[in-house]
Parts: C-alpha cells; structure tokens; sequence
C-alpha cells in the first residue's frame, strides 16, 4: 500500500470515530421476524455476489421486510450489468471524498434512515462501506467480525475465511432468527 493510501487510510478512520462518538441512535436488538425494515450493504464488484445479494432481498420481501440495498463497486466505475430498481442505489470509488467517505445524496439518505436491521455483507473490507455502516442510524448493526469493529456493529459473525458471502448470509438468517422479540 502506498504512503498515501496509507495516510487516507487513517484521516478516514479518525473522521468515522469522530462520527460515530457523536452519532445518536436508539439500540436494540431485533429479531428478524420482528423486523420491519432491513438496510443492506454489500461490495457489487463480483457479478455472482450481486446475484446472491439480489436473491436474498427477494428472500426478505417474500417475509414482508421493506428492504434498502446499497452496493459499492470497488472498480472506478457502475458496471453494466447492474439495474435501477427502488430498492437498490449503487455507488463507486469516483464518489468517494479524499478520505473514501462515500458523497452521494443516497448514501446521506441511507445512513439517516433508522432501519430496524442493517446488514453489513461486505466480506472483502471496503473502508466505504464501513464508514456507512459506523455513521448509520439502524436500531441493530450486523456485519462481520473484525478486530477492532465492535464500535461498529451490535452483532459480529465470523465469516469464516475462503467460505464467502452464501456462508456468511446463512449465519446472517441463523443468528437473527435466533433472538426472542424486540428489545
């Protein structure tokens, strides 16, 4: 990694801590039977993974959630085979802010919206991705155990190396089927 990534690199994480120390939302844990609305993130790059992504939103509609996905792409630009719908916004590295703070009027939307469950499903450690999940407002963070993440997310899952994100998406439904009610 060059000098200057490097440096990017950690003025964007002091910028997500100074966020997050100020950032006021209502906590809880939610069952996802109980939930009502699920924000998801996800790293869209890989074609396959949006396809697994896409299939478990349809998942979720079919057990009544209201469902917000956002997809970052790590390449420079939205790649072809992605669609607008309502339930999804996409975003790339030619969106990102000096220090990979995502700058999209959506992305302010999403983080605002107090979603019941917000699902982290970026398995490859895209920093955009977790400034949105750090600053965002949902009642209970889900996303891969990381060292050094638990400021982040409410609920931490390991992933599991080299099993990818099918893997990651069954611990996701097992563990949040898991809770008794809403608290």
């Amino acid at each position: 990694m060059a000098l200057i990534d490097k440096i990017r690199q950690t003025i964007g994480r002091y910028f997500l801590n100074q966020e997050m120390t100020t950032l006021k939302r209502q906590r809880g844990i939610v069952n996802l039977n109980d939930a009502k609305t699920i924000g998801i993130l996800f790293e869209a790059t890989d074609k396959e993974e949006f396809e697994l992504v896409k299939k478990y939103v349809l998942y979720l509609k079919e057990l009544k959630k209201k469902v917000k996905a956002v997809g970052y792409f790590s390449t420079g630009d939205t790649p072809d085979f992605t669609y607008s719908k309502l339930e999804y916004d996409f975003f790339s590295k030619k969106d990102l802010n000096w220090y990979s703070k995502p700058s999209d009027k959506f992305v302010s939307n999403f983080i605002e919206e107090e979603f019941d469950i917000l699902m982290d499903l970026n398995v490859h450690e895209h920093f955009p991705i977790r400034y949105i999940a750090g600053t965002s407002k949902a009642r209970f963070k889900v996303g891969r155990q990381k060292e050094g993440d638990d400021a982040i997310y409410d609920l931490m899952i390991e992933g599991t190396e080299g099993k990818g994100l099918k893997y990651f998406l069954r611990q996701v439904d097992t563990y949040l089927l898991m809770f008794k009610g809403r608290v």
